[in-house]
């Protein structure tokens, strides 16, 4: 190998042997990290003022650095300029990427720009302005799919479904009190990912390679640029630190968990056998054998992704177990499962869409929440309010459930003569108890599915999912 060709090397000066051909192409990070070319540029942008602010570029230098890493940005814009960067036959990583672009565009100035840092806190930097453009990506998608499941609980006003436990029907609870269940996970989730947000927002440029710049930079100017709280606290800690990406992972794994409950509820609610949910053609395909199929492969997808999820998240959690302070090699592994979740927040407002293509089969939905004696809690209920100790009134609905099964008919068809043998406490009034009305309202309680309680939570749901966007705005990132 030529002098010429081992100066493309960042580190070259110090070997006499040219790399293996076949460990330099295993080991090169550019085939994935060349989607952080965004963040570097922008970290580029930031450190060169942090340089000009210190003497070492002039106004002049930095007014062209920046100029060329605009350029370089541009090209990557396109189809082409991706692949170029993703192709190219001598970059290590997007580092050294972007470093030889600016030597083609500014000869010597364009080596000037890596005075004072290292690719260990350029590579923090860049991880932490993705992570955190990602997260705001997300949130928005969350807040996507919760506006589509508020509509459609609104859409569905007092309509009753049944509740289940241990996949038994419970309780009757109103379609939108379900619905507003998956919204509490939402916000959730938003919740994580925007505090997952506040605790990357330090920035690592002026770290160095562990002990901090050899230069006396004003670390705050880098930091303001790309919109970070402050720098980082600790030149160790920023160029070894990953927490972010598993901490994000994590987080994200949440939001798979929750799709995937969703999507096994509905994928379940659209069978034959339940008939509650018409499932959207839009968002369904049929069988190549059996013309009569609509198969529910969104659903089914849903459920699937959040092993894809997990898998990255604990990939990164081996990969940090045990590694010594302060940067290894071992921490470019951590990249490829970050970038391998980012069809989450294009998925998140594909289910926005989809739920709000949800039909509801109400009468079959009704007929399911007034029969299989889901009202016996209420009935209890209705014994506790006549004195009767809980545990007495459960045990006297149950011998009159067990009674009105060997009839064949649902609690309020028992007569008053035949209730009497199960307690004295019953009478008339009973009966306006036992309605799908009264059992609903009986949960008057703040979280509850009575229909006023329902209607208060709708709203309130409401303002604080429109309350995402100030989250959104707050880490969209540079």
């Amino acid at each position: 190998m030529s002098n010429e060709e081992k100066s493309v090397k960042m580190w070259s000066g110090r070997f006499r042997e040219p790399l293996d051909r076949e460990f330099e192409l295993w080991q090169r990070s550019i085939v994935f990290d060349w989607q952080l070319l965004p963040q570097e540029v922008a970290a580029s942008k930031a450190h060169a003022s942090a340089l000009c602010a210190a003497g070492i570029l002039s106004a002049d230098e930095l007014a062209q650095l920046r100029a060329a890493l605009d350029a370089i940005a541009a090209d990557y814009a396109s189809e082409a300029g991706k692949a170029a960067v993703r192709e190219h036959p001598e970059a290590e990583d997007i580092h050294h990427y972007v470093e030889i672009q600016l030597t083609a565009r500014l000869g010597a100035l364009g080596r000037k720009l890596h005075t004072g840092r290292s690719r260990n806190e350029q590579i923090a930097t860049d991880l932490r302005l993705y992570v955190r453009a990602q997260i705001a990506q997300t949130i928005a998608g969350l807040k996507s799919w919760a506006e589509a499941l508020v509509t459609v609980a609104k859409a569905a006003g007092e309509a009753p479904m049944p509740s289940y436990t241990h996949l038994q029907r419970a309780e009757p609870v109103l379609i939108a009190h379900w619905l507003l269940a998956y919204v509490e996970m939402t916000l959730r989730d938003a919740d994580r990912l925007a505090d997952c947000a506040k605790r990357l927002n330090r920035c690592p440029l002026g770290s160095g390679a562990i002990a901090g710049a050899t230069l006396k930079l004003d670390r705050t100017i880098a930091a303001r640029e790309l919109g970070f709280d402050a720098p980082t606290a600790n030149s160790m800690d920023a160029t070894s630190d990953r927490d972010f990406v598993l901490e994000y992972l994590q987080a994200l794994t949440f939001v798979g968990l929750h799709l995937s409950r969703f999507a096994e509820e509905i994928t379940l609610h659209a069978t034959a056998e339940f008939g509650f949910v018409q499932l959207p053609e839009p968002f369904s395909t049929g069988s190549s054998a059996m013309p009569q199929k609509k198969n529910p492969d969104l659903t089914e997808l849903l459920r699937a992704k959040v092993g894809r999820i997990n898998g990255a998240a604990q990939t990164v959690a081996m990969q940090l177990k045990g590694l010594p302070l302060a940067y290894n090699k071992d921490m470019q592994e951590t990249q490829e499962p970050a970038f391998a979740v980012r069809f989450v927040p294009p998925m998140l407002h594909l289910v926005a869409r989809f739920t709000a293509a949800l039909r509801f089969n109400h009468p079959a939905m009704k007929k399911a929440a007034e029969t299989g004696y889901l009202n016996a809690m209420a009935a209890a209920t209705y014994l506790v309010y006549k004195g009767v100790p809980f545990r007495t009134a459960h045990e006297k609905i149950g011998n009159a459930v067990r009674y009105a099964l060997e009839k064949g008919v649902e609690l309020g068809e028992l007569t008053l003569d035949e209730l009497h043998q199960f307690g004295e406490e019953f009478d008339k009034d009973f009966y306006e108890a036992a309605t799908l009305n009264a059992t609903l309202d009986c949960h008057d309680v703040i979280g509850g599915t009575a229909r006023a309680r329902v209607g208060q939570a709708l709203e309130e749901a409401a303002a604080r999912v429109a309350a995402l966007a100030s989250q959104e705005m707050a880490h969209a990132g540079a």
